[in-house]
């Protein structure tokens, strides 16, 4: 059957999913243009016609997935509700959850960025985009007086470093952890650093 003839943007778009899916699946390293375009049933020529080589695709695939991650977070912290409650939601959605192949892909980039500048600018860029968006809230909270705090950023950063750690051990090793623990933690960390009860997490 013949395939639809697609614009160049959708052509990216499917490609760059096609991208994530297998690098989620193979890793950055083993992955390779030809089984990105083999899933997709088009030639290895088309995809390099598109990103020109796998280091462009996989920064740009990395790009596409973080850059979607990013936008839910921003419905999430852009509700008409305290910023309590909106930071509660966005930590506990960050948190890794089942499969978490999401997390694999964070894990598999931040790797790769170790021998990869542009990939290390991209994911850099992004982090700091995840941090600036909690920080803001953080500050809408504390200018509301919902709490105190003095230091936005500094609790973003302690709060994505945790979320982070705990997301490599429950991608990485299998049972440990329960999801359950890992989110009581996470509730207690935010209580502890917004300087309220955890009950007010969800009064």
């Amino acid at each position: 059957m013949a395939r639809v003839r697609l614009s160049v943007a959708e052509r990216r778009e499917e490609l760059l999913r096609a991208a994530v899916e297998q690098i989620e699946v193979r890793g950055v390293a083993a992955v390779r243009i030809a089984d990105v375009a083999a899933v997709l049933g088009v030639s290895n020529a088309l995809v390099l016609y598109h990103f020109s080589t796998k280091e462009k695709l996989v920064t740009a695939a990395f790009a596409h997935a973080a850059e979607a991650d990013l936008a839910h977070l921003r419905k999430l912290l852009s509700r008409r509700t305290s910023a309590v409650r909106r930071l509660r939601a966005a930590v506990r959605w960050y948190a890794p959850t089942g499969q978490a192949k999401g997390w694999r892909l964070w894990i598999e980039g931040w790797a790769a960025s170790l021998r990869d500048p542009a990939l290390r600018n991209v994911a850099g860029d992004l982090d700091q985009q995840w941090k600036a968006e909690l920080a803001e809230v953080i500050e809408e909270g504390a200018a509301a007086g919902e709490f105190h705090c003095d230091d936005p950023m500094s609790v973003a950063w302690r709060l994505t470093a945790l979320l982070d750690g705990l997301a490599v051990q429950m991608t990485s090793y299998a049972g440990p952890l329960s999801r359950a623990t890992m989110l009581t933690w996470t509730d207690e960390a935010l209580a502890r650093e917004l300087g309220i009860d955890r009950a007010a997490l969800t009064a």
